[in-house]
């Protein structure tokens, strides 16, 4: 008993952070120099990064168009729909909590081990042609050894559509792309069973470096996490249920076994079985809830978009830096795109965050390591993403016009 809880990451994860809290108030100075273990371990994961999303992009819009058809343009339509709504909840709620100020204390002013936040896509003085110019890389290869994101995304969505309009002669290179996929996620997999370390050397460099008072926005980050993906479920959700003539509540009741079971593990992904039985239960055609699902859980994440539009308003509130209606703006647009290459794997998000924020360049990426302290906790992220993605099925079914309603309402009152 005693080892299988001792083998549980989310044990493992808070005993790390308990450590790392109790050196780095007990001895500032080792609790500064264990910085390194989170550093390694975020560069460490930057290397997988471009070629990570490039594959999700990649086989994601070349799976997602094949004999789809109109269901298939719906399907995209909603998905952008709802990542564009989740990112503009997390940006508001963001920007009422101010959850990366210290009360009291105003913005700390963080050295980010001596590096600077480049200049904004839209600084004040200047235009963005420049700074997108600068940030294309002079050779292919660049796009992904120079982690040149926002060109490579470009050429992944470019190269999916292609292989999407190749049909049965893509195939043999789709299936190297997921394959490669696959190896890259087991290896991702593996990798992140080092994330006590990670979260220990972030917790005990915070606390030693910035004191006590930096938990506080920690926490404020964490609470406006789960208090977006509360707005985003009763206010979005809630009116595309009630428009399809659901009830939101009922349905989170019936899946109560199956959204617990994403809460234990973590992992949007860990139900879908489940999930595909109970939608074709509930009225759903088949081939609805397969693509749909499938799908969603790549186009439709909008537990990790809020989770990435707050973590980058607490990282540039944590830093002092004020973002302008303009930056926000670029910030929706290219979390859209970078979005696209979210997927239910276990730190998925965190990797998307960390591609943002290398394209916006509003704080560095090694900003991310703050919020390691906190990352295994963020369970309204599966939750929302899998309510999302139910939804998403449901309100699809009913655009397509071929939703059963008498087993949906036979089904939500069992």
């Amino acid at each position: 008993m005693i080892a299988r809880i001792a083998r549980n990451g989310s044990v493992q994860i808070g005993v790390a952070l308990a450590c790392g809290l109790l050196l780095g108030l007990w001895r500032p100075d080792l609790g500064a120099a264990m910085k390194p273990l989170s550093d390694l371990f975020l560069r460490t994961l930057g290397l997988v990064i471009p070629l990570l999303m490039f594959a999700l992009i990649v086989a994601a819009i070349a799976r997602l168009g094949r004999g789809a058809g109109a269901m298939a343009a719906r399907m995209v339509l909603y998905f952008q729909l709802m990542s564009l709504l989740s990112l503009l909840v997390g940006v508001l709620v963001g920007l009422l909590i101010h959850p990366g100020t210290a009360t009291g204390l105003g913005p700390v002013p963080i050295d980010w081990n001596g590096a600077e936040p480049a200049d904004p896509l839209l600084p004040s003085a200047a235009t963005p042609l420049p700074s997108l110019l600068d940030s294309l890389p002079g050779t292919l290869v660049g796009a992904f050894t120079q982690s040149a994101m926002l060109p490579m995304l470009c050429l992944a969505i470019a190269l999916g559509l292609v292989l999407r309009g190749l049909g049965e002669r893509g195939m043999p290179w789709l299936a190297g792309i997921e394959q490669a996929l696959a190896l890259q996620l087991r290896l991702l997999r593996l990798f992140l069973r080092l994330a006590p370390l990670a979260a220990f050397g972030a917790m005990a460099f915070t606390v030693s470096r910035y004191g006590g008072a930096s938990l506080w926005p920690l926490l404020k980050f964490l609470v406006a996490v789960y208090l977006a993906a509360l707005c985003f479920i009763c206010g979005v959700l809630g009116l595309v249920a009630r428009l399809c003539g659901f009830s939101l509540l009922r349905l989170i009741v019936w899946l109560r076994r199956e959204l617990l079971l994403v809460a234990v593990t973590g992992s949007s992904v860990a139900a879908l079985p489940l999930l595909i039985g109970r939608l074709e239960r509930a009225g759903c055609p088949t081939e609805l809830v397969r693509l749909s699902l499938t799908t969603g859980y790549t186009f439709n994440l909008a537990g990790s978009n809020l989770y990435i539009a707050v973590a980058l308003l607490f990282l540039t509130q944590f830093a002092g830096v004020e973002l302008s209606a303009a930056q926000l703006a670029i910030f929706i647009v290219v979390g859209l795109i970078t979005t696209l290459g979210s997927t239910s794997v276990a730190g998925s998000a965190f990797l998307t965050l960390a591609a943002t924020l290398s394209i916006l360049h509003f704080v560095p990426v090694e900003a991310v390591g703050l919020l390691l302290g906190v990352e295994r906790l963020m369970k309204c992220r599966s939750l929302t993403n899998v309510l999302g993605n139910c939804v998403a099925c449901l309100a699809l079914a009913r655009w397509q016009g071929t939703l059963d309603r008498p087993r949906l309402t036979a089904a939500l009152a069992s």
